[in-house]
Formats: C-alpha cells, structure tokens, sequence
C-alpha cells in the first residue's frame, strides 16, 4: 500500500543509563513484575531500551499515562503513529502503547520485517467493542433485505481490524475524526446513505456540520431487530449512525459547559466531535486531539482552556504551557481506564524480553483481514 507517512517530531529521551549484561531467562514471568513499585523500573526500561536501539520504536498515544509515555519515540494519535512506525525501516519491533485497535492498526501498515507489541492485551476499547463484526455483517443483511438503500459503509479509526475489512470489501473507507467530513462527502458521492459505525457521536456532528438534518438521521442498535427502525425510517435517513460512543467523552455533559464558563468568563471551550452533540453545540470549537494541543499550544500567553477529552492530555497541556489556564471541561477525572491498563511494568517486561530473544503479546491481523482493511485505509488517503 502506497502512502506518505506524517513525520512527527522525537519525544526528548529520558536520561541514558548504563547498560546492565541482559541475563538468560530474564522478564519471561510477568506476575515477578507485579510488586515492583512503578518508579523504580525507570532505570531498567531505559536500559532495555537503550541495548536494544533502533532495533525498537516506542510509540505512546495521547491519553497515555505519563511514566509510560515519557520514554515514547514518538507521541501522537493511533493513525499518525502507526504511520510513523512503519516508517522507521530500522526497527524490527514497534511497541505501541495505546489500545487493540490501534496495534492493529499498526500491523496493517508496518513493513514485512516488523512486529507490532501491545504491552497488556487487555488494553482494550469499548467504543471499539461495541461494534463486533458478526453484528455489523448481520446489519448489513437487514439492509440489504429492506431494498436497493445504496449504502456506503464508513468506519471510524477507532474500530476493530476487522471492521476496517468490512469497510473495504463493501465499498466503503475508513475515517479519522479530523478528516470524518471529507470521507462522508466522499460516501455520499457514491451512494444515497452512509453506515457510520461505531461511534454515533462523531458521526452525528460531522453529518450536521456539513449540513445533514438531526431528522435525517437514525440510530442502529444492534441488539435489536432491524436495528429497531422501520424499512421506512431507513428510507428516509441520509446517515445510519452504529449506537456507539467513547466512554470518556460521552461523560462531558452541557451543563459541564455552563458551569465552567460562569466560572471563568471568557474562557474558551474545545471539545472532542466524539462528545454528544448538545456539548458540541456549546462549545467555541471541535477539534480531534492532535487540533486540540495544536489549538492549545498556538494560543497566546495568557489564554484560557476548558478541554473536553481525556484527562491526561488535558494535564500534560497545563504542565507544559503553565503561561496558559488549562483545566479539564469536567471537574471529575475523565481517564481512559483501558489505556490506562498499560503501566512501566508492562513497558518493562516486554522491553526484557525483547532484550533477551522474546517477543511478548505480538498483535497479528491475519492476511486476508490486512489486504481489505488496506483498501479502506487507502481510499481515505487517496483524499489527503
């Protein structure tokens, strides 16, 4: 698959150590991880990491904590980050610390020579999980049983490998939630409806942005029959929304907005488009999360910032630009928990055991699944 990766810029590195002679046997047991207190593993994770060279790349996604993703290559989105791991032609091993569906994401665009880690497998995504593909190709069958629709099928980079498979083979593309709007036009050139899945949020605010009606829309749930619509309710609809969301941004609530803005006049609201659309609606601007740091980061000395996505981002902003206001939209602590399931025990272990011959929790999309989901990513790229 031909594309042109997104260059980002290197992480500064944590100091470097020396290197200790890796002994045999050492980190094949994860549960001797365990009871070692977080900070301490520093010096060993640098010092894997240092033997084994450009032989690794780190990636560390956005929401992740902190005393992992300090000693990431690179820091960024699941796209941009699975595009920059390919592009290192050195690396043999692409550790991503993020969720499933982004080290999927990962080994379908790495280059034959690597292998893609996740540091805990049970890193996953309930967005991403609320869209299992025995469900989707069922859905697709009522559709079709309903009549000629036309329907383009649309899914979100947040979304399992094979759902991105399911996409391509249907004639359908994947989208990001900085390039959602541009996809749709896409689909809608092509045939009468989208099948937007999994996140019905996203989908709802790129659809009315771009000047789609809310009565033109419908929800799919998938646990009823015919998604609990009527043939005529589909007929009607320009954009089939999958009953989907982010378990952090659905947590952002309007009366969030209200609150903050009586407590800080003037102060500007950024949301993520995976939030409801009454908070969208509220809010100063949309943004995904490489437009809300890059949004944040530009703004002059002296701006103020309600952000409405995960707290760790929110808080690494404030840290790192103490010359702004920064605060989190919600009062409460909006943590990815998934994410967050990946600690510097985890990071450790699967960097010792690289160090010593292993490879630990390899992500694997068989062929099949990677050529389709291939497909769908390259019809999103084509309009790059």
């Amino acid at each position: 698959m031909k594309m042109a990766p997104t260059v980002l810029e290197p992480l500064q590195q944590p100091e470097t150590v020396r290197v200790p002679e890796v002994e045999k046997g050492v980190g094949c047991n994860f549960d001797s991880y365990l009871l070692v207190p977080d900070h301490t593993l520093d010096e060993r994770i640098a010092a894997a990491k240092q033997a084994l060279g450009e032989r690794v790349v780190l990636l560390g996604h956005h929401y992740q904590r902190d005393e992992v993703v300090k000693f990431a290559d690179f820091q960024g989105d699941s796209l941009k980050l699975s595009q920059q791991a390919a592009a290192q032609s050195g690396a043999e091993f692409i550790v991503f610390c993020g969720v499933h569906f982004m080290a999927e994401s990962a080994d379908i665009l790495r280059q034959p020579h690597q292998q893609v880690i996740l540091p805990d497998l049970n890193a996953g995504c309930s967005m991403a999980d609320m869209a299992d593909i025995e469900q989707v190709e069922d859905c697709w069958e009522q559709l079709e049983e309903v009549g000629p629709l036309n329907v383009i099928p649309i899914t979100y980079m947040n979304s399992t490998a094979a759902i991105k498979a399911f996409t391509g083979r249907k004639g359908g593309a994947v989208c990001t939630s900085s390039n959602a709007s541009a996809l749709f036009g896409w689909a809608l050139a092509r045939g009468e409806r989208i099948l937007f899945l999994p996140d019905e949020h996203l989908g709802r605010n790129t659809a009315y942005r771009m000047g789609i009606g809310l009565e033109e829309m419908v929800v799919w749930d998938p646990r009823r029959d015919l998604g609990g619509l009527t043939p005529e309710q589909l007929r009607q609809a320009r954009v089939i929304l999958w009953k989907g969301y982010c378990s952090v941004h659905q947590r952002f609530l309007p009366e969030h907005v209200e609150r903050i803005r009586r407590q800080h006049p003037g102060i500007r609201v950024i949301v993520h488009p995976e939030c409801r659309w009454e908070v969208c609606q509220q809010a100063d601007e949309l943004g995904s999360t490489e437009k809300i740091r890059q949004a944040v980061v530009a703004s002059p000395p002296g701006s103020q910032w309600a952000v409405g996505t995960e707290i760790h981002l929110v808080n690494r902003l404030a840290r790192e630009h103490p010359e702004k206001f920064i605060v989190s939209l919600d009062p409460n602590v909006c943590v990815c928990t998934t994410m967050f399931r990946i600690a510097p025990q985890h990071l450790c272990w699967v960097l010792e055991n690289l160090t010593a011959g292993r490879v630990v929790n390899r992500i694997q999309v068989d062929a099949e699944t990677r050529t389709w989901a291939c497909v769908a990513l390259d019809r999103m790229l084509s309009l790059s």
